[in-house]
């Protein structure tokens, strides 16, 4: 079995009316966040092999402190078609992924997740900020996946519900 991680990037910040929406950086809570999953992804024993990011600032940093915390060694490729994109584009970036990959991490925005997660898993859920899926794949090529429930939910976790460090 194949495992996908789904990530929303964690919480962004407002303060800054000039920025562009691409630009907006995490704020506090989000760099509080973004490393409290990366622990809880070493500690499940689900660091990814490969990462995938939207280029959005707030995705690259959820991205980086995310590494940083369940000790991922590789490179975070940055996909400029992951910000805020359908689920379709989401699709297509993990069609992508090399065969010999069996745990990537997708990191990107609302409501593109939402739609991708409800396709693959058929459940309807909320994805808020920093939030991660678990998906189980059968074991096909990533290339062959397509937006028909196939996956399993084996786990869903949200910052607020994990206790702090």
């Amino acid at each position: 079995m194949k495992t996908l991680l789904l990530m929303r990037h964690a919480k962004s910040s407002w303060d800054d009316d000039a920025l562009e929406d691409h630009d907006r950086p995490l704020n506090k809570r989000g760099k509080r966040a973004a490393p409290r999953m990366g622990r809880l992804l070493a500690a499940l024993d689900l660091t990814p092999d490969f990462i995938v990011s939207s280029t959005a600032v707030r995705a690259m940093e959820t991205a980086r402190l995310v590494a940083a915390e369940c000790a991922y060694a590789g490179i975070i490729r940055e996909d400029p078609n992951l910000y805020l994109a359908p689920a379709e584009a989401y699709l297509a970036a993990a069609r992508r992924i090399r065969k010999q990959v069996q745990r990537p991490l997708l990191i990107g925005h609302n409501p593109g997740l939402e739609s991708l997660l409800r396709h693959l898993t058929a459940v309807d859920m909320h994805v808020p900020t920093g939030a991660i899926a678990r998906l189980e794949l059968p074991d096909i090529a990533w290339s062959d996946l397509g937006l028909t429930p196939c996956c399993q939910l084996e786990g869903f976790w949200k910052p607020k519900e994990l206790k702090e460090p």
